[in-house]
C-alpha cells in the first residue's frame, strides 16, 4: 500500500485519498482507542471503542511515540525477543519477552516510504519506495529532473545489537522497493536474495521507473560481506505484458508483493493484474509456471499466503488502494475480498483453481478505510488458519481448511477514528508470532491480541527464531 509521494508518481503511491485527507486524520485521531465497544456485536462500535469475540483478546497496546507518531505505520518481522516495525519515518524495535508488556527498545529514524522491513540472520532491509534526496538517512523527498539524482532502493542495516542497529549499505533498484522477499540460497551458496518488488499505475514513464515495467529486480546479498550487495537480475517477468486492465482493474506494470516458499521452491506473486505461481529452484531466474485472473471481482492483486502444504494460495484484492471504505454491502462479500485458490497438478503443470472468496462478515461504517491486507498463518498442525489485517476492519482469524467454505473463527477491531470523515486509519499487518498476534495499526501504534480457542490453542506451543511473513517457512520444523 502506497499513500504519498513526490509530484510526479502520487498514482502509484496513493490510490484514492487525498494526503489533505490524510494529514487531518493523523492530526484529529484519538491517541488510545481503548474503550470498550456496546455488547451487541451486530452494532459497529463507536470512535474508538473496542468490540471483538469473547475468544480474542488486547493483552498490550503502545502508542507511536517520538519521531514516529505522525507518520504511518507499515510492516512488521520478527527475530527473538525483537519484534521491528516499520515506519514511513523509519522502524521502531520493540523488546516482546514480555508480550503482555512490550516496550520501545530503539527508534532508527530513517525517511522513506513504505519502509517494509525484513530480517535475515543479523541483516535487516528496509525497502523504499519514494524517490529520495540520497541514499542515506538523512534525506528528503526528490523531484530532480535528472533519474540519476534520485535514490530509492534497499538499505541494509547490522542488527547484532538490536538496541543499536547500524546503517551498512544500500542498493539501488528500478522503480524503488515496494516490497522485498527474503529467499536463502540453496546448498552452499552462502547468500540471501531479496526479490524487490514496485510498480507503475501512471500509466507514463517516470524517473526510475519507465514503462513497461514488467519486471522484478534480485538483490544477492552475500552473508560474509552484505556491503557487497548488488543486483544480480532483472527477469521480465510479463513478457506479453500481462493483463492490460479494465475498468477499476489494474494494469500489470510489475509486481506488488511476492511470497515466497522456498523450501518448496516455489513463490506465489501478487502482480497488480494478474496472480502467478514462479518455480524459484534457480533463485536468479523464477519462472513463471502459471497466472491467473479474475477481471470480475479483483481489482488489485495485493499480497499472497501459501497454506502449510503448499497446496493453496489464498491472494488478496486492494480495492481502492487500501484507503476506501469497501467492507459494505454496497461493495458486497466478492470484492476487496480474499481469493482462495487450489494449486492442482505437478511440476511445470501445476495450475490454479479457484475456489471461493472470503471476506469479514461484518459491515463497516462508511467513515472507515476497509479491505483485505497482510496477515499470515497460524501454525495449527492439520489446519488452514490464517490471522489477517483489514485496516480499520480490524484483525480477522480464518479458517480455509475447506477451500470452497472458508468461516471466520474470530476477530477483533477498533471503531472508526471519525464518525464523519473518512480517515485513514487500522491494522496494517497482523502477524502470530509465538502464541500472540501483533498488529501495527497505521495510526495508533503496537497492538497486541492473544487467541484462545481450542481450533488453535495447539499453535502456542510453536517457536520459531525468525519471521518474515513473504518468506514462509513450514511450521512443522519450528
Amino acid at each position: 500500500m502506497k499513500h504519498s509521494a513526490p509530484r510526479g508518481r502520487q498514482l502509484k503511491r496513493l490510490a484514492c485519498l487525498s494526503v489533505a485527507t490524510v494529514l487531518l486524520g493523523l492530526l484529529t485521531a484519538p491517541s488510545s482507542g481503548m474503550a470498550q465497544a456496546p455488547a451487541d456485536p451486530g452494532t459497529p462500535p463507536g470512535v474508538d471503542e473496542i468490540a471483538s469475540t469473547p475468544n480474542l483478546k488486547q493483552v498490550a497496546y503502545l502508542p507511536k511515540t517520538g519521531p514516529f507518531a505522525s507518520s504511518f505505520n507499515t510492516d512488521w518481522a520478527f527475530k527473538g525477543k525483537y519484534a521491528y516495525g516499520g515506519n514511513y519515518n523509519g522502524f521502531t524495535v520493540y523488546d516482546i519477552r514480555n508480550p503482555k508488556a512490550p516496550t520501545v527498545a530503539a527508534q532508527v529514524v530513517c525517511p522513506g516510504s513504505q519502509n517494509d522491513v525484513s530480517i535475515y540472520g543479523n541483516l535487516l532491509f528496509l525497502g523504499t519506495d519514494s524517490q529520495r534526496t540520497n541514499d542515506s538517512c538523512d534525506n528528503a523527498g526528490s523531484t530532480a529532473a535528472v533519474p540519476g539524482d534520485r535514490w530509492e532502493g534497499i538499505k541494509i542495516f547490522d542488527i547484532s545489537d538490536p538496541l543499536t542497529p547500524a546503517y551498512v549499505k544500500s542498493v539501488k533498484t528500478i522503480c524503488g522497493s515496494h516490497t522485498q522477499t527474503l529467499v536463502p540460497g540453496k546448498r552452499r551458496d552462502r547468500s540471501v536474495y531479496l526479490y524487490v518488488s514496485s510498480y507503475n499505475l501512471a500509466a507514463a514513464d517516470q524517473p526510475n521507473c519507465a514503462l513497461p515495467h514488467d519486471k522484478i529486480s534480485i538483490v544477492r546479498v552475500p552473508l560474509r560481506t552484505p556491503a557487497d550487495a548488488a543486483v544480480v537480475a532483472t527477469p521480465v517477468l510479463f513478457p506479453d505484458g500481462g493483463y492490460g486492465g479494465g475498468t477499476g482493474q489494474s494494469p500489470t506494470t510489475g509486481c506488488h508483493d511476492i511470497t515466497a516458499y522456498p523450501e518448496k521452491d516455489i513463490a506465489a506473486g501478487a502482480c497488480m493484474g494478474d496472480g502467478v505461481l514462479f518455480d524459484i529452484s534457480d533463485r536468479t531466474a523464477p519462472k513463471v509456471i502459471t497466472t491467473v485472473r479474475d477481471t470480475v471481482n479483483f481489482a488489485f492483486w495485493h499480497s499472497a499466503t501459501f497454506n502449510n502444504k503448499a497446496t493453496k494460495v489464498v491472494f488478496t484484492d486492494e480495492l481502492g488502494g487500501g484507503a476506501g471504505a469497501t467492507c459494505n454491502t454496497t461493495v458486497g462479500p466478492n470484492r476487496g475480498a480474499d481469493a482462495i485458490y487450489d494449486i492442482v497438478g505437478r511440476g511445470a503443470k501445476r495450475k490454479l483453481e479457484f475456489r471461493s472468496y472470503f471476506k469479514i462478515p461484518r459491515a463497516n461504517t462508511d467513515t472507515e478505510n476497509c479491505v483485505a491486507h497482510n496477515g499470515s498463518l497460524i501454525p495449527v498442525p492439520g489446519r488452514d488458519i490464517m490471522v489477517q489485517a483489514w485496516y480499520q476492519g480490524g484483525v480477522s482469524v480464518w479458517d480455509f481448511t475447506n477451500s470452497r467454505k472458508p468461516k471466520e473463527i474470530a476477530y477483533w477491531e477498533r471503531g472508526p477514528i471519525s464518525a464523519t470523515t473518512l480517515v485513514l486509519g487500522g491494522s496494517w499487518s497482523a502477524y502470530w508470532y509465538n502464541g500472540y498476534i501483533y498488529s501495527n495499526d497505521i495510526v495508533k501504534g503496537l497492538d497486541v491480541l492473544q487467541l484462545n480457542d481450542r481450533r488453535t490453542n495447539s499453535a502456542r506451543w510453536a517457536r520459531t527464531d525468525l519471521f518474515n511473513a513473504q518468506t514462509q517457512d513450514n511450521y512443522r520444523h519450528w
